[in-house]
């Protein structure tokens, strides 16, 4: 466990972006990463997990602590369910082939989101019609300041759309270390409820889906819709669909009458924002180096060089033409660095 100075990032995000750590150190075990927070409590602290949901715009003036804690494991069974612990460094799409070549479902819906298990329950990722509060079960975390473990349960985590307690009121105070899952062994809850889903089995011939006929079908669409960040930067989806009021929504549909939306309470709806920022003519735009992707209007990109400034101005100018033409606004789903 060494600690470098004047690391370069650009291999740890997602988006490619040179910056550097002052000083970054990666930790492979519990007891690694309790020395290191303890060695070192008076410095200014950054936790890095797979970097697939920020983007850097400067270099990091602290401590960067990489979490590469790696396992995963049965812990205990029924008859019908199977809770399964991961390790926060493990990848979060290996993780959910491992649980279908298992026969273990529940993850399968979110085949190819990148980024590790352990950032998965602070955005409450989530894909194709689920989320991972639906197979959550408890995550353990370790207090940056005591060192102390802490066990959050569902109901605990307060999770929300892409939000959790870990964005809020636990925000930079614990370091998940592990999650465990509840999945099923047998009678699978097959969720293809998405159009999208539904086409591409029906491209491939699949009449009665299995779990890796689903994830098979997703992942074909999120790569005929998303760059993979080896070739060509990004964090996947940059923004939120927002959700608005039915009175703000019937005002903007009075507008544009084609604006699509789905149903989310008897007072609420969501709008794809990948269909306001297309409307609003900035799908394929190229700004420098910096640029909006050409098969999927939310996936904002690195063509080489960018720096992250420069995707965030990119960032702030869709958002200001969305609120302008469409009186909606739209937030970030990338933490900004």
């Amino acid at each position: 466990m060494t600690i470098q100075n004047n690391f370069s990032l650009k291999k740890y995000n997602t988006f490619g972006i040179e910056a550097k750590a002052k000083q970054f150190v990666a930790v492979n075990s519990i007891d690694d990463l309790k020395t290191v927070l303890q060695e070192h409590q008076s410095k200014p602290k950054f936790i890095l997990g797979g970097g697939s949901n920020m983007l850097l715009t400067k270099d990091i003036q602290a401590l960067v602590i990489h979490i590469d804690l790696k396992g995963k494991k049965v812990l205990k069974e029924d008859d019908d369910f199977v809770w399964v612990e991961s390790m926060a460094g493990e990848n979060w799409h290996e993780f959910v082939l491992w649980t279908i070549d298992q026969n273990f479902g529940g993850l399968e819906n979110m085949s190819l989101i990148p980024g590790n298990v352990g950032t998965t329950p602070v955005q409450n990722i989530g894909a194709y019609g689920t989320e991972i509060k639906d197979t959550f079960v408890s995550c353990d975390a370790m207090n940056i300041v005591t060192q102390e473990m802490k066990t959050f349960t569902k109901d605990e985590c307060h999770f929300g759309y892409r939000e959790s307690i870990f964005k809020h009121e636990a925000k930079d105070q614990f370091i998940i270390t592990s999650v465990i899952f509840r999945l099923t062994k047998h009678n699978h809850k097959i969720n293809i409820s998405y159009g999208d889903i539904t086409k591409e089995l029906e491209k491939q011939n699949v009449i009665t889906p299995t779990l890796k006929d689903v994830s098979n079908a997703v992942i074909a669409i999120r790569q005929s819709k998303l760059p993979d960040p080896k070739e060509l930067g990004n964090s996947g989806s940059f923004f939120k669909n927002p959700i608005i009021s039915k009175e703000q929504y019937e005002k903007a549909h009075a507008l544009h009458p084609e604006m699509p939306y789905y149903v989310i309470s008897d007072t609420e709806v969501k709008v794809p924002a990948g269909w306001l920022i297309e409307r609003a003519g900035f799908k394929g735009k190229r700004f420098g180096d910096a640029g909006i992707h050409k098969n999927q209007a939310l996936v904002l990109v690195n063509y080489g060089n960018a720096t992250g400034q420069e995707i965030l101005a990119v960032s702030k100018d869709i958002q200001a033409t969305v609120l302008k033409e469409f009186g909606i606004a739209i937030e970030a789903e990338v933490n900004v660095i």
